[in-house]
């Protein structure tokens, strides 16, 4: 995943954009980058935050950075923001992208006697590709829809040129950009509570496909949206930071709806409910008000050194630190019988190790209540389980199990009017050790969201997409 922030201002904008990009480290942990033109030159610079916090890495060189306009990026994939200097003219380049098809257009650009200067990981930097497609254009705009044209995945982008910031929603909208405004300033961001505590205001939302060129004075259409839209249901599900709005939909209170429509129609005995922090709180209070039974925080995370959502890279050490960040209440738990909300179920193994430790504090009966479908799929679009086969996912294992097939009969496992769906979620249940388990629907979702089902992606549900 990723995310980025861009400021065009009539004042200085360091101090803007370094905060603003700070508020986006909740979406990666492999680099951060910044860059700023000062109406003459570029100043970058690129760090690797595997271990440490963004802010760490760039506080001590803020004042290096110079100029009214600058981007930044928080990046789980490659190493940006790049600069270019191209027949269109100087530009920096920031994207959250997953580009499928990578090997494929980077044959066709060393054939046309191209050349990749960035490498991450030893592989092609995909926002350098991007850059050289849009490179490839007669004009910006002409640059970004080639860009559109030939990838298969999703890309979101903000080049910062010589006249103010160009930015460029993925052609099917999966990711956001939002627009905000003060005196004097625009700012363009992935996620909107970047603007709170900089006194920017909302002006509107980038739509599906849309570029804009945003400067001090104004905001200028490039190219209108798609009709389509695919957003990300995810969004709202796992990545966004409960007080961020897509679309104008406030992330936590789409949470709240989503635990209220359950809780009001689950008929499991419980003595309170309870969340698997963080992500499942928002549900689980909207729970407690559809059930009618109190929410207490049971488990808590321990934020002061396992603050960061995704590290480290390692999937066994990952989860050990997830493990490790969360600390159950004993007090609040002997003897209970307790529901607990979380976001998804991958692997299912750190839920598993997590209600062990539940049990082992005293709790009575563990119900697990998960907020969104089972995941069938992985994600083609934005690098949710981006390094999981489908086969680590545990819908398909047990689908595997009980079909000799993980591709048998899907559609059958996604219907939670099916005996299949129920004979999966029960293995589920059996494997992490619950007395029940049970996920919302895609309808709930959707309610949830407030978009109708086909303005959301819902691909890692269901595996309907289109425009890949």
């Amino acid at each position: 995943m990723g995310g980025f922030f861009g400021v065009v201002s009539s004042n200085p904008c360091v101090s803007d954009l370094f905060y603003g990009v700070d508020y986006h480290s909740h979406l990666g942990t492999k680099r951060g980058g910044l860059v700023t033109w000062d109406g003459t030159s570029f100043h970058r610079s690129i760090h690797n935050i595997d271990n440490t916090y963004f802010r760490t890495k760039f506080g001590d060189e803020v004042d290096k950075f110079v100029g009214n306009s600058g981007i930044g990026v928080i990046s789980d994939t490659d190493s940006q923001p790049l600069v270019v200097n191209s027949h269109l003219g100087r530009f920096a380049i920031v994207t959250v992208a997953r580009v499928n098809n990578l090997a494929e257009l980077e044959k066709e650009c060393l054939d046309n006697r191209q050349q990749f200067t960035e490498l991450s990981s030893g592989v092609t930097n995909q926002t350098e590709l991007i850059a050289l497609l849009i490179s490839q254009g007669e004009t910006f705009v002409d640059g970004i829809q080639n860009v559109y044209r030939k990838i298969k995945g999703a890309c979101s982008m903000l080049l910062l040129t010589e006249e103010g910031i160009i930015a460029a929603r993925d052609l099917y909208g999966r990711t956001p950009i939002v627009i905000g405004s003060k005196d004097g300033s625009r700012a363009l961001a992935f996620e909107s509570h970047s603007f709170m505590n900089l006194g920017y205001d909302i002006d509107r939302f980038v739509g599906p496909g849309e570029i804009v060129k945003v400067t001090a004075d104004g905001c200028q259409q490039l190219l209108p949206p798609n009709d389509k839209m695919q957003v990300c249901s995810f969004l709202w599900v796992y990545y966004g930071y409960p007080s961020t709005m897509y679309e104008d939909i406030n992330v936590e209170n789409s949470r709240y709806i989503g635990g209220y429509e359950m809780g009001k129609t689950d008929d499991v005995e419980a003595d309170f409910v309870s969340a698997i922090p963080d992500s499942g709180i928002g549900m689980a209070v909207g729970y407690a008000k559809g059930k009618g039974i109190p929410y207490e925080r049971a488990i808590v995370k321990y934020t002061p050194t396992w603050s960061r959502s995704f590290m480290p890279s390692n999937q066994n050490m990952r989860e050990h630190v997830a493990m490790m960040k969360l600390l159950p209440n004993t007090t609040l738990l002997k003897g209970k019988r307790i529901v607990f909300c979380d976001d998804s179920i991958v692997r299912g193994t750190q839920l598993r190790d997590n209600v062990k430790k539940l049990y082992a504090a005293g709790a009575k009966e563990v119900h697990i209540r998960i907020s969104c479908p089972p995941l069938l799929y992985g994600c083609y679009y934005l690098n949710f389980s981006a390094s999981k086969t489908e086969l680590e996912l545990i819908t398909r294992r047990v689908i595997e199990e009980l079909e000799g097939d993980s591709t048998k009969n899907l559609h059958l496992y996604m219907d939670e009017t099916t005996p299949q769906y129920a004979k999966m979620v029960e293995i589920i249940r059996k494997h992490l050790g619950v007395d029940t388990l049970k996920f919302n629907t895609l309808g709930t979702i959707a309610k949830a969201i407030g978009l109708p089902k086909e303005r959301i992606c819902t691909h890692c549900f269901d595996g309907s997409s289109y425009g890949e």
